[in-house]
């Protein structure tokens, strides 16, 4: 099956850098990583979820997790410069990052936030992130990600 070119893919594609775009099939009761990764074949660490923060002091930011994690909302809260923090409402989602629950990218976004990738990334020669939409995984190698969006790395 032919994956059909997202705007992550297409922005990676103008900068020249090298993923694959990896289908998978999309259960809309079960849109978590580890469904993902199932589907993937993939270690649930490797595949990594997208999730979108407010924070009291400097507003939205983006957390960049392994899918077998939670996010520790003062860990996240510490390394945006925040005193607390919170999950945004799903949604804002679409309205804030032009992302839907489930295909939340860490590239593309309407606007560029700050974005933190779990140190763990650094562990795998490539990581799955959304490609942007559900049912389409971005294979990517993780310090070429982390260039890419400008992330800082952080034991989230």
């Amino acid at each position: 099956m032919k994956a059909e070119k997202t705007n992550a893919a297409r922005l990676l594609d103008a900068a020249g850098i090298s993923y694959e775009l990896v289908p998978y099939k999309v259960d809309e009761d079960h849109l978590e990583a580890s469904h993902v990764a199932e589907q993937l074949g993939e270690d649930l660490d490797r595949v990594f979820k997208t999730l979108v923060l407010r924070g009291d002091r400097n507003g939205l930011f983006v957390c960049v997790i392994p899918g077998s994690m939670e996010v520790d909302l003062k860990v996240a809260a510490r390394i945006s410069g925040n005193k607390s923090c919170a999950m945004i409402h799903v949604k804002e989602l679409l309205p804030l990052t032009g992302y839907i629950r489930g295909g939340c990218s860490p590239i593309g976004m309407k606007k560029p936030f700050p974005t933190f990738i779990h140190e763990s990334a650094l562990l795998w020669d490539t990581i799955y992130v959304s490609a942007g939409v559900r049912g389409l995984q971005l294979c990517i190698a993780p310090q070429t990600l982390i260039d890419f969006v400008g992330a800082s790395i952080y034991p989230i």
